[in-house]
Formats: C-alpha cells, structure tokens, sequence
C-alpha cells in the first residue's frame, strides 16, 4: 500500500519518475524468478509522451548469465508489470516495456581501475 501512494503522489513529477518507482517496487517485491540474480537495479526510465512505450534501463553487477536471466524473467513478467502499472498509475493503456541492460557502472568501474592503475605506475 504504501509504495501505492507513493506512486500516486509523484504524479505532479516527470512520467519518468512514476514509472521508475513503481516498476523497481514490483521488482523487488513481486517478481519471483531465479533466474534473477546478482545485483540488480534499475538506472533508468524513458517513457513516450502518451505513456504507451516504456525503456526501462537496467544494470546487473554479476556474471554474464546472471545478466541475461534477468533480462529473459523481467521480459518474462512484462505482462504483470504492465498491469500493475496500469492499476498503480491509473492509466488507460498499457504501455509495451522493453527492457534494455545498462551496462554504465560496470564500464566506469573500469575506467576507474585503470586510472587508478596508471596513478599507481605514475608514482
């Protein structure tokens, strides 16, 4: 119930914001899939201006497989999630998801241990 409300209230916000809320809410709470796994977390969200089409972005901290598990349950549960949004946000049309694996962190990671690498060999 409360994540319902809060959904309800970032209404004045961007659709972003509403979509993103609700959607990583279900993830955490409803979805409850094995193929799941790792670190995951939603980065971010666009949505078109008449609400029918959702990005989700989402990154994996963990193997390969655990990556594209995740991506195969969360397309897998896209039918509930749409109809939680629908019912969450009060829309008329259940806008399509597609999820799509933002692989940002991992890269800066990256990018951070090789500048730390090359600060060590300045030294």
């Amino acid at each position: 119930i409360f994540e319902i409300q809060r959904c309800r209230k970032l209404i004045s916000g961007g659709d972003g914001d509403r979509f993103y809320i609700c959607i990583s809410s279900e993830m955490t709470v409803e979805i409850k899939d094995d193929r799941i796994g790792g670190l995951v977390s939603i980065t971010d969200v666009e949505v078109s201006g008449d609400l029918r089409n959702v990005k989700v972005f989402f990154s994996v901290y963990g193997e390969e497989a655990q990556k594209t598990g995740t991506l195969a349950a969360l397309e897998n549960a896209s039918g509930f999630l749409r109809g939680e949004l629908c019912r969450r946000l009060r829309i008329r049309f259940a806008p399509e998801l597609v999820f799509k694996l933002d692989d940002s962190l991992e890269r800066g990671d990256r990018i951070t241990e090789l500048l730390e690498k090359i600060k060590r060999e300045e030294l």
